[in-house]
């Protein structure tokens, strides 16, 4: 039997399914049912978020013979018809790889041709802000006053690339990132109907690795299912991540509260030895002091962080040791080393360095900036 990624799987087939869009997906049925389609439509947001998804859901919608609350029915023959990928009346092109001039003006003369069986011909062009300028040129005419039979749907994960004459030609949906609550009851679902037993931990940790993304999670999703064997723990997660468990981010931010160079050293030391990659510290260090910082300043700060009940007592316990302005500087100084990371030949020789200064009190920040 043929495998399929999680992603894949579980791509969804109408509104409905879609997480953290409802503001798009409710307009966009909307539209359907009370037939007030527009001739060109932009999509843009972070990638794995659902925009080529809602595309191909809205593309079926509209021919529908049969519509369900705004979601194509996939019961009537124009369904069936569509559910194949080689149907003529939607047409996916990747701007990417179809980004030039010639490949625009072959698209302007098919869109001259009716649709067959269907109300409209779809055109789903994905990552459009790659194509040239000379390309975008020659697809503004089309665009601004396309054949009535043709629906346009653009989708860019760089809208700023975008000519503001293409801009202002489209019906603009931002689509939003996917909070870590839906992401991980989407995950809670997937697994339930799989079967697979997990902790609930492991699934907060997966969905906050996710950053947003749908597809992200569930990719991640599947590395750690390939590497488990038997239940998801939170153990098995951070393994698979190499992410750091909440215990040594709080030693390590103890060490250097205490102003303790011997204990922040060895940490690091063993943090190398250990295999643990330090780019990916530096990065938990600066989310671990912003959560810090939330659990100091802000009430009802679990909303905000969606923690485990464990991790969030172990933060609010440690927050109480430090100023806000501790916290500031020291979000400053991990958050700030991201681009040194890049290039540094030594990343722990960098991280000692960052570790050291915020034990002498040094402004890191303002030091850098000089």
């Amino acid at each position: 039997m043929e495998h399929f990624s999680l992603y894949r799987k579980y791509r969804p087939k109408s509104f409905s399914e879609v997480i953290g869009q409802e503001h798009i997906t409710r307009a966009l049925a909307n539209q359907v049912l009370q037939n007030k389609i527009s001739h060109a439509y932009l999509f843009t947001g972070s990638r794995g978020i659902g925009k080529t998804s809602v595309a191909r859901i809205f593309a079926k919608s509209v021919n529908c013979e049969n519509s369900k609350d705004g979601s194509y029915c996939g019961e009537c023959e124009t369904c069936k018809r569509l559910e194949n990928e080689s149907d003529i009346n939607i047409i996916e092109i990747d701007a990417a790889s179809n980004n030039r001039v010639d490949d625009i003006r072959d698209l302007r003369e098919k869109v001259k041709f009716m649709p067959v069986g269907a109300k409209y011909k779809v055109y789903i062009i994905d990552e459009v802000h790659m194509l040239t300028d000379s390309a975008f040129n020659a697809l503004l005419k089309t665009l601004e006053e396309p054949p009535a039979h043709v629906i346009f749907i653009l989708a860019t994960t760089e809208v700023h690339k975008l000519p503001q004459t293409i801009l202002s030609r489209c019906t603009r949906f931002d689509f939003r990132l996917v909070s870590v609550k839906d992401l991980q009851q989407h995950l809670c679902d997937i697994f339930d109907n799989e079967g697979i037993e997990y902790d609930t931990d492991a699934l907060q940790s997966i969905a906050s690795a996710g950053e947003g993304s749908v597809r992200d999670t569930l990719s991640i999703a599947d590395c750690i299912l390939a590497y488990a064997n038997g239940k998801i723990t939170n153990e098995i997660v951070q393994k698979v991540l190499g992410s750091t468990d909440y215990d040594l981010l709080i030693n390590f931010t103890d060490a250097i509260k205490e102003k303790d160079i011997g204990k922040t050293l060895t940490l690091i030391s063993e943090l190398d030895q250990n295999g643990k990659n330090v780019s990916v510290f530096v990065k938990d260090l600066a989310k671990h002091s912003r959560n810090l910082l939330v659990c100091k300043t802000c009430k009802n700060a679990n909303d905000i962080l969606t923690l485990s009940s464990q991790d969030y007592e172990k933060l609010i316990k440690q927050s109480q040791k430090f100023e806000e302005v501790e916290l500031i500087k020291y979000l400053q100084t991990f958050g700030g080393a991201e681009n040194e990371l890049r290039y540094t030949l030594s990343p722990r020789l960098l991280l000692e360095s960052l570790a050291l200064s915020l034990v002498n009190g040094e402004d890191v920040t303002k030091k850098n900036s000089i």
